[in-house]
């Protein structure tokens, strides 16, 4: 299976940001965690409409519409620029920049995908691709046209620029215009140093070192250089799991009663951590190896005062949870899924404040969670599942990168579509794991979905 691109299209914001040479914008320290220098690339697949003729995706979501939502979003046209070598990056824009978005057509039908594995090379070719050089794009578009109707819309961008939910205020102000309808009336809003930048002096009230540590090495190959260091050649795979809201529930309600009176978890912290636990389980890991479970939180209303409306850049900070192999693996699922629970009352106002300054303090020395850190995003309400550019939801949302949060093993909690039979009744989970783990991990999904 094969995709054909046809054309590359240069859009710039109209009209232009700037008239003066350059304009540079500092990031936040949210934005510049080092856990963020990497490209995030999601795809989402929208099929024919029911008893309407099928419109053109090119002619739809246009050169000028996406050159109309760029003009609010401005920043997401320049490129990466640093003072010196090592120093935090900022955005530099200029009149003349631009980003591409890429047409693409396949002989493919929209339905042959229903076989794809997550991990199908084909998939891979339905959304654009960034390397991590400075002088490159911050974002790039795909529209892929299915044979017999539907299309595919595939976005990378670099993930510190915004997260899920930035993005999607950008994505979202594309279907907008698509839709016929006016500017939001909530503008974007940058102030990126004013709102997330370090205290003077920088002040750490929370012990967040105790969580982190430092290693050169991160300066010099990136914050994933570990994860791909342990366990040498192994090969990671990708995972589908089908999820019925009955066998969350029937769990939730074991826990429940394990933990006693007063506990009532929630599914993303009783699904994380028999996921947790059995992914270590099938690692065969040395009893004192230390393993982190991390999930990010969003701050926007934690803050005092609380972010503004409008704010997109990145508005998470990670939350982890230490044990070591032995720990994990041993102790009542109960009493994992209530660490999580509990690690969530720790994120306030001065954690937030006082990750923000441990940045500050410690980014030119290497920060990092270290290895066997597995990452758990819930995307189940970001929104993902509701982007219309007039074709109703996607049909599929899903992400195509798996670097995240400092593990290279994430696992996603991600929706059905809106019309999807198997909305009322549970969700999808992709997980990426060691191959030679799966076989393990998939007896201990298969008893719990049973």
């Amino acid at each position: 299976m094969e995709v054909q691109i046809i054309e590359r299209i240069p859009i710039s914001a109209s009209p232009p940001p700037t008239s003066s040479p350059s304009l540079t914008l500092p990031l936040s320290h949210l934005d510049t965690d080092r856990n963020l220098h990497v490209t995030f690339r999601t795809l989402r697949l929208y099929s024919k409409p029911d008893n309407s003729p099928e419109k053109d995706p090119f002619l739809v979501i246009s050169p000028e519409v996406v050159s109309a939502a760029l003009s609010l979003f401005f920043p997401l046209t320049g490129s990466l620029h640093c003072r010196e070598p090592g120093s935090r990056p900022e955005i530099q824009c200029t009149p003349s920049d631009s980003i591409p978005l890429i047409r693409a057509v396949t002989e493919v039908r929209l339905s042959d995908l229903a076989s794809c594995q997550p991990d199908s090379p084909f998939l891979n070719q339905l959304s654009p691709d960034l390397d991590q050089a400075d002088n490159t794009p911050l974002l790039a578009l795909q529209i892929t046209r299915f044979s017999y109707g539907g299309f595919a819309f595939g976005m990378c961008v670099r993930h510190l620029l915004c997260d899920g939910a930035g993005a999607n205020q950008f994505l979202g102000c594309i279907a907008r215009f698509t839709r016929g309808e006016s500017r939001p009336v909530i503008q974007p809003l940058w102030d990126r140093t004013e709102l997330l930048g370090p205290r003077i002096p920088p002040t750490l009230h929370v012990p967040i070192d105790k969580t982190l540590t430092l290693d050169a090495n991160v300066v010099k190959h990136g914050t994933y250089w570990n994860q791909d260091q342990c366990g040498g050649s192994r090969r990671l795979v990708k995972e589908w799991f089908d999820v019925n809201n009955k066998c969350v529930e029937k769990f939730r309600n074991r826990l429940n009663e394990e933990a006693g009176l007063g506990f009532n978890f929630t599914t993303f912290e009783a699904l994380s951590a028999f996921i947790w636990h059995s992914r270590i389980k099938a690692s065969q890991l040395n009893a004192d190896e230390v393993v982190k479970m991390v999930y990010s939180m969003n701050i926007s209303k934690i803050l005092d005062p609380p972010l503004p409306a409008g704010y997109w850049g990145n508005v998470c900070v990670p939350v982890y949870v230490t044990l070591t192999a032995h720990e994990l693996t041993n102790q009542p699922l109960w009493k994992i899924t209530a660490m999580i629970r509990d690690s969530k009352r720790y994120i306030n106002n001065e954690y937030v404040r006082s990750y923000i300054d441990f940045q500050e303090l410690h980014f030119a020395k290497g920060i990092t969670s270290g290895t066997r850190v597995s990452a758990f995003t819930d995307w189940r309400r970001l929104g993902h599942s509701e982007l219309d550019f007039g074709w109703g939801p996607p049909i599929s949302v899903m992400p195509l990168s798996w670097k995240l949060l400092g593990s290279v093993e994430p696992c996603f909690f991600l929706p059905y579509s809106a019309d999807d039979r198997k909305e009322n009744n549970g969700f999808k989970i992709l997980v990426c794991l060691d191959e030679a783990n799966l076989e393990s991990f998939k007896k201990d999904m298969k008893i719990f979905l049973e």
